[in-house]
């Protein structure tokens, strides 16, 4: 189809169901940690059944994410965008439905199935379909929306989960679904890439998907079964092995799924590293900040989610200025300026000790986040114009798809490997306080066993009332130390991320030799 200016009706029609259908995968995927107590309680799930229930989405976004932008480019934007919606609709429908940990696990992987459809469609419609003088502007609109959603989305679940309804979180899919459905269906053309002949990669497909899978499972055993394990070997070094002979795949296709040569621009290579970098200290920051609010400061669930309404505004004011600003003036400054501010606020939110809760928020955990929502307003609007603008449109939905694949690998390595380090650095800390204690052999031992619930632990019943306040605040402090680590951590990730940035990423994006 014929590119359309971002203010005719074909324009905002694009922009309303691109937006509406994204929104839906960004509440899932900020919302839903801040109704997991609620979700605990009514389902009796394990904190192992907590953490597959985060992951399973991930595990099969991760996957067939790249899967589905190659599909989009070769068969039609709007037809595969179309069947993710209505996949990650009827998975939404069913993990509201759903009545056992086993089930909602089974049904939050067809959410991700359903997501690898929709999430690299929308923006490879917008980028495809709108005309590339405003291409920037469209993009910054779009990371506005979503980014306001998936920061809205605690505040959303906070209250869902203080309600008792954290059912209502999927439920919420099911209508923005139907009219993104709608409204698709009716109102906006096909987008595919006419050069194609419509060959699908299917040994790259089962390569890649293979591959990622074995990395992301591997990645998630870590934490319950520790590194040495078989089970973590095997899979992560057959995810290395897949993963190489998907790339020797491609080297030889006819039809490549992910064309090599899109990796001798170093933009689209630079802006790749800076997304994996920067957005596992994103998860990491966000996940344990949550968790630090709630478990150890005193937060409601509903006031944890309220403390993020300043990153919302910010990321509302500045998010089309600065996709603005990088159509007038090029992604590269903006590139390496925002991921280093949002360090800054990282590492300034990792300073936050024991507070008095939310009486003490604007001179604690404020500052850090104000810091922090500044970085990012100025990041997310460039960065995503950087990847769409650094191939040609026949690739748009190619590269969204590498690109937010690397994005699902980097939450995971955040959730996985960072959650396996923080109970290191818990039992660390706990070992360390509890040897100057009065208490018994025993009593240590009942102590440490709660080492792996982190935040959520909890004193023995058995022990009288002195000790138990006493070990609550051995737990509480423990916690905060692996707290600040794990955000200092996370700055260092953003800072990367920023060099990456500063090696790689130049202003002139588009590759001419990449149309072909």
């Amino acid at each position: 189809m014929a590119t359309v200016a971002l203010s005719s009706p074909a324009g905002k029609w694009i922009m309303v169901s691109s937006i509406m259908a994204s929104a839906m995968a960004f509440i899932d995927a900020t919302a839903l940690n801040v109704v997991l107590p609620s979700l605990q309680q009514s389902l009796n799930a394990t904190g192992t059944d907590l953490f597959w229930i985060l992951n399973a989405y991930l595990l099969m976004l991760a996957a067939l994410i790249m899967i589905g932008g190659s599909l989009g480019d070769k068969l039609g934007r709007k037809k595969i965008f179309i069947t993710g919606i209505f996949i990650f609709i009827l998975g939404s429908a069913t993990c509201g439905f759903a009545a056992s940990v086993q089930l909602l696990i089974l049904c939050r992987m067809l959410q991700g199935v359903g997501g690898a459809l929709m999430i690299p469609g929308s923006l490879s419609l917008i980028s495809s379909s709108i005309h590339e003088k405003e291409r920037g502007k469209a993009i910054g609109t779009w990371s506005a929306f979503t980014t306001v959603v998936t920061l809205g989305g605690p505040i959303l679940g906070g209250a869902f989960g203080d309600a008792g309804l954290w059912r209502y979180i999927f439920f919420i899919n099911i209508p923005i679904g139907l009219a993104a459905l709608l409204i698709l269906w009716q109102k906006v053309q096909e987008s595919r890439d006419a050069d194609s002949d419509h060959n699908i990669d299917f040994p790259g497909a089962i390569a890649v998907a293979l591959g990622l899978a074995c990395l992301t499972f591997g990645f998630l055993r870590v934490p319950a079964v520790g590194l040495h394990n078989w089970q973590v070997y095997t899979t992560l070094g057959g995810g290395v092995v897949l993963l190489t002979a998907f790339i020797v795949i491609e080297n030889k296709s006819k039809h490549p799924m992910m064309p090599l040569t899109l990796f001798t621009n170093l933009t689209f290579t630079g802006v790749n590293l800076l997304t994996f970098f920067l957005y596992a200290g994103l998860s990491a920051g966000m996940l344990f900040l949550s968790l630090n609010m709630v478990q150890i400061q005193g937060y409601s669930q509903l006031q944890s989610g309220l403390t993020f309404l300043p990153f919302t505004i910010l990321m509302i004011s500045m998010a089309r200025f600065a996709g603005g600003l990088a159509d007038k003036y090029g992604p590269r400054f903006l590139l390496i300026g925002g991921p280093a501010v949002a360090g800054v606020g990282l590492l300034t939110l990792s300073f936050v000790k024991q507070t008095n809760g939310p009486a003490d928020y604007w001179a604690s955990f404020f500052p850090g986040i104000l810091i922090f929502g500044s970085g990012m307003s100025f990041t997310v609007a460039p960065l995503t114009a950087a990847v769409m603008g650094s191939v040609s449109d026949h690739f748009s939905g190619t590269a969204s798809g590498v690109n937010n694949a690397l994005t699902r690998i980097a939450n995971v390595f955040a959730n996985a490997v960072l959650g396996a380090l923080a109970v290191l650095f818990f039992t660390g800390a706990l070992q360390q306080q509890i040897q100057h204690t009065a208490l018994n052999t025993k009593q240590k031992q009942l102590i440490m066993a709660q080492a792996p619930n982190l935040g959520d632990a909890k004193a023995p019943a058995t022990f009288h009332t002195p000790d138990q306040v006493m070990v609550k605040k051995i737990y509480h402090s423990a916690f905060i130390t692996v707290y600040s680590r794990v955000m200092q951590i996370s700055a260092a990730l953003a800072f990367l991320g920023a060099l990456m940035s500063f090696l790689f990423i130049r202003n002139n994006v588009i590759q001419k030799g990449n149309k072909s």
